[in-house]
C-alpha cells in the first residue's frame, strides 16, 4: 500500500524530508520550529474567541498585536537542555525559534475591549468587534 504523505505547501521543507540524504541536513540539536502553529477562531457575542497552541513558549515571549482588522501572535520558543555530568544527548526533537502569525477578520477589531490569558502553551483571546482603526499590544494575562 502507498503511503501518502500531507503537502505542507513549503517545497523545500517537503523535499527534505521526503530525500534520505536530509538527515545530513538537518540541524545537529534540536528540530527547527514549525513555520505555523494550529489556531481556532470562533465568533460569539460580538467578538471573536481565539485559541492558538504555543507549546515550550512563555507568556513573556508571546506578543499579540490588534490592528485593524487583523490580529498577529509572535512567539520566541526557547530550547533548554538539562544535561547532567557524563550524559550525552542521543536525540533531541524539541523545537526552538520564533513563529508569527497573522490571521485577517471580517470585521474591524475594538483593541481596548479585547483581551489575551495564556496559560500551559495555550493563548486564549477575546476579540470584541469595533469600527475605529489603530494598533494596540495586547497585555497578556
Amino acid at each position: 500500500m502507498t503511503n501518502f504523505r500531507k503537502y505542507s505547501g513549503h517545497i523545500v521543507s517537503d523535499l527534505l524530508h521526503e530525500n534520505p540524504i536530509a538527515y545530513l541536513m538537518r540541524p545537529l540539536h534540536g528540530e527547527p520550529l514549525k513555520t505555523d502553529f494550529p489556531i481556532d477562531v470562533r465568533e460569539k457575542n460580538g467578538s471573536y474567541i481565539v485559541q492558538a497552541e504555543l507549546p515550550g513558549a512563555k507568556k513573556e515571549d508571546v506578543i499579540v498585536t490588534v490592528d485593524g482588522d487583523h490580529f498577529t501572535i509572535a512567539a520566541e520558543i526557547d530550547q533548554y537542555d538539562q544535561k547532567a555530568e557524563g550524559e550525552k544527548i542521543i536525540q533531541s526533537e524539541r523545537y526552538f525559534g520564533s513563529v508569527r502569525r497573522t490571521v485577517r477578520l471580517p470585521s474591524m477589531l475594538d483593541k481596548s475591549l479585547s483581551v489575551a490569558h495564556f496559560d500551559n502553551g495555550i493563548l486564549k483571546l477575546e476579540l470584541a468587534k469595533e469600527r475605529n482603526k489603530g494598533s494596540k499590544n495586547l497585555e497578556i494575562k
